[in-house]
Order: C-alpha cells, then sequence, then structure tokens
C-alpha cells in the first residue's frame, strides 16, 4: 500500500484529504464506510472512529459512546439527542428479542431510539409521539405521504443565510412546508436548538457557517430510509403520558422514555413541562418494560429509588465533547454489562450528583 497527501476537500467535511491504494474489488465498500464516517463525524473530528460499538457489552466500563460508529438515522439534530445510546438499546430490546409487540417512544424527539428499533426490527411496532407541533409535522410528512416532496425539497434548496432568513420568516401554507421549515431551523441554527431566541449557526465547524450541520443527500437519504419502513411506524402528535397510560397493559409493549429533562428543558423546547415525580409513578405501573434516560441528580435518583427502579450512570459526551454521566433506569437492568469480566457497581442513596444538565 502506497499513499501521498492531496489538499481535494470538494466532496469531504472533515479535513484535507489522503490518497491511498487498496485492492480495487475492496474500493466500493472502504468508500462507503469512509462517507459514512464523514457525514457523521463532520465538524467533531475522526479521532475516535476506530472503535465500533455493536450493543453495550463492546463499550469498556464508564467509556463514552462515540456516536460516530453508530448510524445516523434521524433527520434531526437535537440538543440531548440519544445516538450514543443506540448499543444500550439493542442490548436492552434484543435481550426480549421476540417479545415486544410495540416500543412506545413518548418524548419522540428526534426519534434515534424508535428509527432504531424499526429499522433493526428490534420490536414489531413503534409508536413515535411528540407534542411539539413543528416537530410533528415532520414525522407527519415523512410517515403520510410526503416523504419524496420532502427529500426532494431538502436536496434542492440552494441555503444561503439570505434564503435561511427569508424561508424561516414565512408562514408556512401546508403540512409539507411547515416539515421543511422545521428541519431547515433544526439544522442553521445554533446547537440545532428550536426554541425561540435561539440564534443562526455563524463561523460553524470547519468554518462552513449555516452549511455546518446541512447535508441535503444525507437528509433526503435519511427520510426515505424512514419513509420505507413507515408500515412499522406509527406517530401520535400531542400528549406522550396519555398514550402511556393507553398501552399500560400491554405487557409485551416497551416504552422508552427520555422526558425533558429536569435543568435544561426550559432553555432548549418549547414544550417542556413534565410532572416527572408522576411520570415515574406511572411508568412503575405499567405491565410492559421500561427505560428511562434521566440527567444525573440527587432528585432523580430519589424518585427512581421511591418507585422501585434499578439505576446505573453510563458515560456520554454532550454536544460540546465534555464527558458526562446520565443515568439509566428501568424495572430490570440485569442486560447491562459493560463486558464479562467488570461489572458497575448499582448506585445508592446520596450517589446522585447534585444538579446536572443536559447539554
Amino acid at each position: 500500500m502506497a499513499s501521498s497527501s492531496t489538499t481535494y476537500r470538494g466532496k469531504w467535511n472533515s479535513g484535507e484529504t489522503t490518497v491511498v491504494r487498496v485492492p480495487r474489488r475492496l474500493a466500493p465498500e472502504i468508500l462507503r464506510h469512509a462517507h459514512r464516517l464523514d457525514e457523521a463525524s463532520a465538524g467533531a473530528g475522526l479521532e475516535e472512529t476506530a472503535a465500533i460499538y455493536r450493543t453495550a457489552s463492546d463499550i469498556p466500563p464508564m467509556e463514552p459512546v462515540n456516536v460516530a460508529s453508530v448510524p445516523q438515522r434521524s433527520p434531526f439534530r437535537y440538543p440531548g439527542g440519544k445516538t450514543w445510546l443506540v448499543p444500550y438499546i439493542r442490548s436492552w430490546l434484543g435481550s426480549r428479542r421476540g417479545n415486544v409487540s410495540m416500543l412506545v417512544e413518548p418524548f419522540a424527539g428526534g426519534g434515534i431510539v424508535g428509527l432504531t428499533a424499526g429499522l433493526e426490527q428490534l420490536a414489531d411496532h413503534v409508536i413515535l409521539v411528540e407534542s411539539d407541533p413543528d416537530v410533528g409535522a415532520v414525522w407527519q410528512a415523512i410517515l403520510g405521504g410526503h416523504s419524496e416532496w420532502l427529500a426532494r425539497r431538502i436536496a434542492e434548496f440552494d441555503l444561503t443565510r439570505e434564503s435561511a432568513v427569508e424561508m424561516l420568516g414565512r408562514e408556512p401554507t401546508s403540512l409539507r412546508e411547515r416539515a421543511f421549515a422545521t428541519i431547515l431551523r433544526n439544522r442553521v441554527q445554533r446547537g440545532g436548538i428550536m426554541a425561540r431566541g435561539a440564534g443562526l449557526v455563524k463561523s460553524g465547524e470547519n468554518g462552513r457557517g449555516l452549511r455546518s450541520r446541512w447535508y441535503p443527500e444525507t437528509l433526503a437519504r435519511r427520510i426515505r430510509d424512514i419513509a420505507r419502513i413507515r408500515h412499522r411506524l406509527s406517530f401520535v402528535p400531542g400528549d406522550g403520558v396519555g398514550t402511556i397510560r393507553a398501552h399500560a397493559d400491554v405487557p409485551d409493549a416497551a416504552f422508552f422514555v427520555d422526558p425533558p429533562y429536569t435543568v435544561a428543558a426550559r432553555r432548549l423546547y418549547r414544550e417542556w413541562h413534565v410532572d416527572h415525580r408522576e411520570l415515574l409513578r406511572l411508568l412503575s405501573q405499567v405491565q410492559g418494560d421500561v427505560l428511562l434516560t434521566y440527567d444525573h441528580t440527587r432528585e432523580v435518583v430519589g424518585l427512581a429509588e421511591e418507585f422501585g427502579f434499578e439505576f446505573e450512570p453510563v458515560a456520554m459526551k454532550n454536544t460540546h465533547h465534555a464527558r458526562m454521566t446520565e443515568l439509566l433506569i428501568g424495572k430490570d437492568l440485569s442486560w447491562l454489562r459493560r463486558n464479562d469480566s467488570v461489572e458497575q457497581p448499582r448506585m445508592k442513596r446520596g450517589d446522585g450528583r447534585k444538579g446536572g444538565d443536559r447539554l
């Protein structure tokens, strides 16, 4: 193998390129893998992409998952998104393979968990619930017959600061126009934050400005991939807690619950208010299995203990690449193993940190 450097960057997001000689029959697959890593890691660097985490057992103790090793399936760039959790989700639902008639995601947001379950057939059916009407418009458009229009609209949009400002200042006249405006806003506002007051990206990653997170071909492909499994997905606008109650007596249901967190939610989301105590009380009584993610605080630990849940800290990185821990909470976390020789100790009362933040 021989290699030489080149500065050609026309179709790559992550920096200067290198020419590498490989066997011709391997080249297409190597390029496909390289483009997936490039799309996932644009602006974040590729320094950790060697690790591939398939399930929770692949993850070293208290090491954060490198999201570049996980398929990026959502059209959203969501603050507090759960792409990093995908290996854990595979372990959780995989331990119940054949026994999950439906996965209910009552605070879907970007929906990465439900999309993973649907695309990897980890559940027979997935129900996504979202109360934010703009985010809901995206799911309704994709699952309701407008996916091809939306994919083409994204692919053909000429993104400039002027065109973004004009589009976001316009009142949508249809569901699919609202869906497009929502994806645009999510991709050009700082941090993917869609709450009022969030500004547009300025310099962005790698100096790409508004285009830092605008990958039209990639977004169009994700939308088409989701549309292809729409027979396995349902969307419910509105009340996630009500949807939990509606399926509380289904023994082979699974509930993945990622509510707006207790500290940062007001700043990040339009729809943020949740009665956390009532939510955990309700989930402690459902017949199906439960997995929650929460910020790592004493208050959350106290609620988990009050309602008899098991809980474990897991490592993650926030959008600023700072290492943090979040809590996984469930009825039974016996599936949660970092490797065969090291097991995380159960948290005890008082171990939770005071404070915490979703970002």
